[in-house]
This record gives C-alpha cells, sequence and structure tokens, in this order.
C-alpha cells in the first residue's frame, strides 16, 4: 500500500506508512504514545516492539504492521497503530458474521486494515497526535487510506469516545461494547471495599477467598522490577497450559513476556500462588498511576476460587494499597459485577467498501447498539453496591 497524499494536509505535511517502528524510534513515538507516563502503556515502544519482534503480531501471524505516521518536516506530529489483518483472531471486537457474508458471495474479506492493539481489548488513543487539529488531519487521512487500499474494510477498535465521534465525522460507522470497570473513591483497605456492597456479595467474596487459604495457598505479590527469570517461565507454563486445556493456541510467548520484564518492568505486576512451597498458578497485571488492566492469568493445578483470588482480590488489594483510581477487568464478564465491577461502553469504529454491505452492517449496528444499551441500564439495575454507585468512566 501507499500513504495517502491527501491534499487536504497543510504545507510542508506529508504522511507515511511504517512497517517497523525502528524507523521511528522509541523517543519520538513514546512522545506521542505514552507522553510523561501518561495514557496507556499498552501504546508504549516497548510493549508494541515486544509484540512485533517476538513474531506474536506480525506478517506470520496474520498482523503486518502498517503503521500510519504523519510528519511535519522531519517531526513525527501524529501516528495511528494499523495492520493489514489476515484474519479476526485476538481482537475482542467480532466481525466474524460479515467475513462470513463476505465469503458467502464469494467476495474478500481479508486482508482488511485494522487498527488496535494486538490482543489487546483496552480502550484508549489510536489517533496518536500533538494537537486536536493534527487528530483530525490523522482521521481523514486514515479514511483516505481505507478508500484507496482497495481493500475490504477499515477498523478502529477500542478508541477513546472522542475518537470514536473524530472517525464517525470522517465517513465510519460506530459500534458499541460493554466492559467491566472498577473504581476506587479512596477506600482504606479492602474491608471498607467490602462494606460497600451488598450483603450478599460481600458474603460471597469472603466464601471464595475463604477456601483458596484453606486449600493451603499463600499468595505472593513480585513487581516486574523484582521478578527474575524463573518467574516468567514459571508464568508463561501457566499462561500457555491454560489456553490449551481450554483447546486454544496462545497467542503470546516466552520471548514476549521476558521482553516485557526487561524493557517495561515498572507497569508490570505478578501474582504467583503456591502451595507446600511449590506454584501452581500466576495472573500478570499492567498498570500505571492511575489504572490497573487485568490482563492473563494461567494455572497449573485447579484449586476452586483461585482464579478469582489471583486475578481480581489481590489486584484490588494493590489498588487499594497504591490508591490507584481504576481497574480496567478486560473484555466480557458479567460475574465481575458480584466483584464490584460496573458496565461502561466501549467504542469501536467501522468502514466496509462495498456499498451494499455498508448498507446492511450500518443496520445491524443500529439494532446492536439499542441492544447494548438496554443491556447496560438492566445492569444497571443490579448494581452490587448498598448504595447506587454512579457508573462511569475511569478515565
Amino acid at each position: 500500500m501507499k500513504a495517502p497524499v491527501g491534499a487536504f494536509l497543510p504545507p510542508n505535511y506529508r504522511t507515511r506508512l511504517v512497517a517497523n517502528l525502528a524507523e521511528i524510534g522509541q523517543k519520538a513515538w513514546d512522545r506521542l504514545a505514552f507522553p510523561d507516563g501518561e495514557g496507556t502503556p499498552f501504546l508504549r515502544y516497548a510493549f508494541l516492539a515486544a509484540l512485533h519482534e517476538t513474531g506474536c503480531a506480525s506478517a506470520q501471524s496474520g498482523w503486518e504492521p502498517q503503521f500510519l505516521t504523519l510528519w511535519s518536516g522531519a517531526d513525527l506530529v501524529g501516528a495511528c497503530p494499523l495492520y493489514l489483518k489476515a484474519h479476526s483472531y485476538g481482537e475482542y471486537v467480532f466481525d466474524w458474521a460479515w467475513a462470513d457474508a463476505y465469503q458467502r458471495h464469494g467476495l474478500p474479506y481479508y486482508p482488511k486494515l485494522l487498527s488496535a492493539i494486538p490482543f489487546t481489548p483496552v480502550s484508549g488513543a489510536r489517533l496518536l497526535a500533538v494537537d486536536e487539529p493534527t487528530r483530525t488531519l490523522l482521521a481523514r487521512a486514515l479514511m483516505e487510506l481505507g478508500r484507496a487500499s482497495g481493500l475490504s474494510s477499515l477498523h478502529v477498535l477500542y478508541p477513546s469516545a472522542e475518537e470514536a465521534a473524530q472517525l464517525a465525522a470522517a465517513g465510519m460507522m460506530r459500534r458499541e461494547g460493554v466492559q467491566f470497570h472498577w473504581r476506587n473513591p479512596g477506600y482504606a483497605n479492602f474491608e471498607e471495599f467490602l462494606a460497600s456492597l451488598e450483603r450478599k456479595k460481600r458474603k460471597n467474596i469472603r466464601a471464595e477467598r475463604r477456601k483458596v487459604a484453606e486449600a493451603g495457598v499463600r499468595l505472593r505479590i513480585v513487581r516486574g522490577t523484582e521478578a527474575q527469570s524463573a518467574d516468567w517461565g514459571f508464568f508463561c507454563r501457566c499462561y500457555n497450559h491454560t489456553y490449551r486445556a481450554h483447546h486454544s493456541s496462545p497467542y503470546l510467548n516466552l520471548e514476549f513476556f521476558e521482553r516485557l520484564g526487561r524493557d517495561m518492568p515498572e507497569n508490570l505486576l505478578l501474582v504467583i500462588a503456591e502451595r507446600d512451597g511449590r506454584p501452581i498458578a500466576s495472573a500478570l497485571v499492567v498498570f500505571t498511576a492511575k489504572t490497573l488492566y487485568g490482563r492473563y492469568w494461567g494455572e497449573l493445578e485447579h484449586v476452586p476460587c483461585l482464579h478469582f483470588e489471583c486475578a481480581y482480590y489481590q489486584p484490588l488489594e494493590f489498588c487499594i494499597e497504591n490508591r490507584i483510581a481504576c481497574f480496567e477487568g478486560g473484555a466480557q464478564g458479567e460475574h465481575k459485577m458480584a466483584r464490584g465491577f460496573l458496565p461502561v461502553i466501549t467504542h469501536s469504529a467501522h468502514w466496509l467498501a462495498h456499498p451494499a454491505f455498508s448498507d446492511a452492517v450500518e443496520n445491524f449496528l443500529a439494532r446492536e447498539t439499542q441492544g447494548i444499551e438496554s443491556y447496560v441500564d438492566e445492569l444497571r439495575e443490579h448494581n452490587p453496591f448498598r448504595k447506587p454507585d454512579p457508573s462511569g468512566e475511569c478515565r
């Protein structure tokens, strides 16, 4: 593909497609994607480079980097993480039915253009820019690239609500989804959090934690800055074992986790469960000063309720102790509500080149959006807190 020329661009501005982030460099990329440690750590150069250079997200795995960049002279002023995608795995916003419809009509759906963080259903910036006017230019350039590419479609997954509106103004269709986030109003400790819940929810959480303790399991918290090679090796064993137990192939590999431990340890936390002195399960979460993200989990031995302890209750305690305002629980999962998580609307944006399919998808999305909004209203009627807790995003 060629980058769009963009007659709308100001003088001295140009776009360029970048297949290797090394062409940009860590300093220039992180100045846009993770300025002063703000924003999602999944956009950090270290995270994306680890995905690409370990083969987890590469042309060979069906994720071919084609990052759209915007330059003013020699300065990078805008960028969009963008992939030429050969399938729909690892996205968490499902378009399998659209691909199937194309196939049944003898039309190619893949490859498609996808702006996303591979394997990471976390909302945040997708149009990285030095200011709002530049962000608008980048949205227009992205749409121009989609139209000029000759591909079936363009998709932007988990942008911010503001970016979703900009993309809609540029000609894309909006889609909504639901996640569950926990918010910390300033709990002094885990017991104070429990006291805010309805009696039944509070009782169930205590029972779940008691089962883990009575099974002889002890938990060990390891910050990324303290994790050893053996910790990463053990975590990856758990991760692989659990994927395969669910008859799935793991997306990530040991080299990827070791790279994260080397290049961005300050954003990582391992929860390791041990019984009789042996590690048996582990969870990995990613965090900043403001937000903790539930990410990966695995076990070698099954213990009832251990998943909840490792992946929810220990990270919740960490949030409270470190005054982290939000815990994003990841994709799907109504069961999170019983543990204090509330529904939050997520966004995506889509453009299909074929007019008839575009119309069909637009009609489908209109009906789906009504269903999502009714679903969220119903969920909020079953608020787990003793007093109504205002819902809303963490940011």
